[in-house]
């Protein structure tokens, strides 16, 4: 099978990236004002630097989460992840890692997310060919998540 034959399994996973003054409670605050809207908080990745702080976030209801961003001023870019399901991370990740490298995808970033509804752990990729690496993927035997998926 062709692996650029995409079959569309859902909306992909939307990632966003927040930028946070880098003081005590910014995050927290941004997880309060999701919340306050019934949007809960799935994957979480935090980078600082001295003057400012991006949360790369994935919530429960992106759409939502974005509208708030946009009324509230609130800085952001978004993007879509690979999520896929890990049965053990050990054995999975090395062959998850493998089979990318394999079809010469690069990750740009990755990040665990928190246990989803069935257990399961889940990795979330940021990859530079996202449908390549969906089609890869899911051809290799990967249980891939989409919003649908992982919205509670």
């Amino acid at each position: 099978m062709d692996p650029t034959n995409v079959i569309d399994h859902g909306e992909p996973v939307r990632q966003f990236s927040v930028l946070l003054p880098n003081r005590v409670g910014a995050l927290a605050a941004l997880v309060k004002l999701l919340r306050i809207s019934n949007i809960e908080v799935i994957g979480l990745s935090v980078q600082d630097s001295r003057d400012a702080t991006v949360a790369r976030i994935v919530v429960s209801d992106p759409d939502a989460a974005e509208s708030i961003f946009m009324e509230k001023g609130i800085p952001h870019t978004n993007c879509e992840l690979v999520v896929i399901a890990m049965r053990e991370s050990g054995p999975s990740l090395l062959q998850c890692l493998d089979i990318l490298m394999v079809a010469e995808t690069n990750i740009d970033f990755a990040y665990a997310l928190m246990p989803g509804p069935s257990g399961h752990s889940m990795l979330a990729m940021h990859v530079e060919d996202y449908e390549f690496a969906v089609s890869v993927l899911h051809n290799s035997g990967f249980k891939l998540l989409y919003q649908a998926d992982i919205s509670r």
